[in-house]
């Protein structure tokens, strides 16, 4: 029988045990976990599908894809990270582990960047973009330059000079010199570079890049891909190169863009003050470029007046400095006082002098009634023209705008679909559809206005399919006209709103004017296309009635969307014709 003191006293020792053995099988567990979450389906038995080389120490970029001839970019950055899944291990055996958003290597788009790779970083890579690729696996073999032999070979951070002519050569070409390699492409910011008109100053050749001359714009980071074959493996090899470019050290001093020479400014005393030195300095690689303020030349360390620069960069041409001394109250002293901009570079030193005089006092009544003048003038103007906008913008047109019907190839100003009734459908007491489309519409529109349009029982002749006539007098119009009426929503009318929808997303210059007719009400079997158009689209409204004449404002807005032409001549007579009518307006 065990001694119950001896019981107690194991007791702190076993429970140390168990939770040392509950911890252990925690870690296992996790562990475990851990190896199935990152198990990826249907990859353990893919066969490796690219190979890539790169050198350690050097950016390198690894792109879920596989290589095409035509790519033209090593990224896309705008592929969404969560859709990306990358998983990596060093040898087949070992579990995969899934790489997660860290500073080396960065998850960008489609892509991984290292910044830069390292010898470890050389294995599989396995990725996998959600309804894209279901398992892409990679090999990543990265060598350092002794073991690629390319000690002495090319270099990867080259310094340009801009504005003469230099070249950029691929790190590594002449390494592996025992096998055979492809013609190197090249990207700059993720995109292949080619030979383009519109940049002459860039050529390939011989598997560089040419300059001549250098700009600014040509700093950055350059991808150069190209393959070998070592036995009967294919690699791409990938290789990094930084350019900077930079420009002749300036042999001028600092120019003054504010203030030039000495400027007298006005003051208020007992009121803040600011006065700004804006400097100008010349590209320096090393600068040494300083401005500040002194009163009276001189740099009082007793008195240390409130300062602040800005620094506006200008690539190649230097930098622009906006040197700013703040004054909390000006005082007598600084009214007497000269305040002196120095600004200094490695060439030399300039100065300009501001000096602060008081403010003469202005009368306060001749700003108020000047300013409540204007205020009311600007109303005015500004109810005027709302309340004459549409005539104001036809007159416009009328004088002064180009013909927009030349050249564009269409027939008809504008294609009219209406609702075909019964004579027994209609109400005698008010103008009907049929008679609004084929008799008022065209009298106003073409007798008045001159606009030429497509009813289809008047103007094309019978004898093809109805759908093909109705798309193809709309393809021939620059506006569809669409009557909208109970019976027009309702009846088999509605396809030639739909039709008009659809040759207007593919026709930008076709644009569709809706008149309502009469109140409706919207049928839930309408197709989405003609829901959304009927919500967007600009209405009309016809005020019923039996004649026209209650209705100008209708064929104001009418004129003012159907397409532009000119009614006068141009030059002075319109432009003088156009002011008198604009007067006319003002005075009726």
């Amino acid at each position: 029988m065990i001694p119950k003191q001896n019981i107690t006293e194991n007791k702190p020792k076993l429970i140390k045990k168990i939770m040392f053995i509950l911890c252990w099988i925690l870690v296992l567990f996790v562990s475990q976990v851990e190896v199935i979450e990152n198990n990826v389906p249907g990859c353990s038995h893919v066969e490796p599908q690219i190979w890539y080389r790169a050198i350690s120490d050097e950016e390198f970029v690894l792109q879920c894809a596989l290589p095409d001839r035509d790519a033209t970019h090593i990224y896309n950055s705008l592929l969404k990270q969560h859709r990306v899944k990358w998983f990596w291990h060093q040898k087949d055996k070992e579990p995969l582990r899934a790489i997660k958003q860290s500073s080396n290597p960065i998850l960008q788009g489609d892509a991984l960047w290292f910044k830069p790779v390292t010898d470890n970083a050389s294995g599989v890579y396995i990725c996998v973009i959600r309804e894209k690729i279901p398992c892409l696996k990679i090999i990543l073999d990265v060598q350092t330059k002794k073991e690629a032999k390319c000690l002495s070979y090319d270099a990867n951070m080259l310094y340009l000079l801009a504005g003469n002519g230099n070249s950029i050569s691929c790190p590594g070409t002449k390494c592996y010199s025992h096998t055979n390699k492809a013609d190197v492409k090249w990207y700059k910011d993720g995109y292949q570079i080619k030979s383009r008109k519109s940049r002459q100053s860039l050529k390939l050749k011989h598997n560089e890049i040419y300059l001549n001359p250098t700009y600014d714009e040509d700093a950055g980071i350059y991808m150069c891909d190209y393959t070998l074959y070592d036995n009967t493996t294919k690699w791409i090899v990938r290789r990094a190169v930084t350019v900077e470019v930079f420009a002749k050290n300036t042999i001028h001093p600092p120019n003054f863009l504010y203030p030039n020479g000495a400027v007298i400014l006005e003051a208020e005393l007992g009121k803040p003050l600011q006065l700004e030195c804006r400097v100008q300095f010349g590209f320096e690689r090393l600068s040494l470029m300083r401005v500040t303020w002194k009163r009276n030349n001189k740099e009082n360390i007793t008195e240390l007046l409130n300062q602040e620069t800005r620094v506006y960069p200008k690539g190649l041409k230097g930098h622009t400095l906006l040197h700013i001394v703040k004054l909390k109250k000006v005082t007598e002293r600084d009214l007497r006082s000269n305040f002196t901009c120095f600004a200094e570079n490695s060439v030399g030193n300039a100065t300009a002098v501001i000096r602060l005089k008081t403010k003469q006092k202005v009368f306060l009544l001749y700003i108020l009634c000047t300013a409540i003048s204007a205020l009311f003038a600007f109303f005015l103007c500004t109810a005027f023209i709302y309340h004459h906008w549409i005539e104001i913008v036809l007159m416009y047109r009328s004088y002064l705008v180009h013909n927009e019907t030349t050249g564009d190839g269409k027939e008809f100003d504008a294609f009219v679909s209406y609702a075909k009734l019964d004579f027994s459908e209609s109400d005698s007491t008010l103008i009907s559809e049929e008679k609004f489309a084929l008799e008022l519409l065209p009298d106003m529109l073409e007798n008045k206005y001159g606009y030429k349009l497509c009813i289809l029982e008047r103007d094309i002749l019978p004898g093809g399919a109805y759908t093909d006539e109705v798309v193809t007098a709309i393809k021939q119009s620059r506006r569809a006209i669409i009557i909208l009426s109970p019976a027009y929503v309702s009846g088999p009318s509605i396809f030639e709103l739909q039709a008009a929808v659809n040759c207007a997303l593919e026709d930008k210059t076709i644009k569709l004017v809706l008149i309502k007719f009469q109140t409706f009400q919207e049928p839930e079997t309408l197709p989405p296309v003609v829901k959304k158009a009927l919500r967007i689209l600009p209405v009309v409204t016809w005020k019923s009635s039996i004649s026209a004449t209650p209705n100008k404002k209708f064929w104001k807005y009418m004129h003012y969307h159907m397409p532009v032409k000119t009614t006068k001549m141009l030059g002075n007579c319109s432009l003088k014709g156009f002011f008198q009518r604009l007067f006319s307006l003002v005075y009726r």
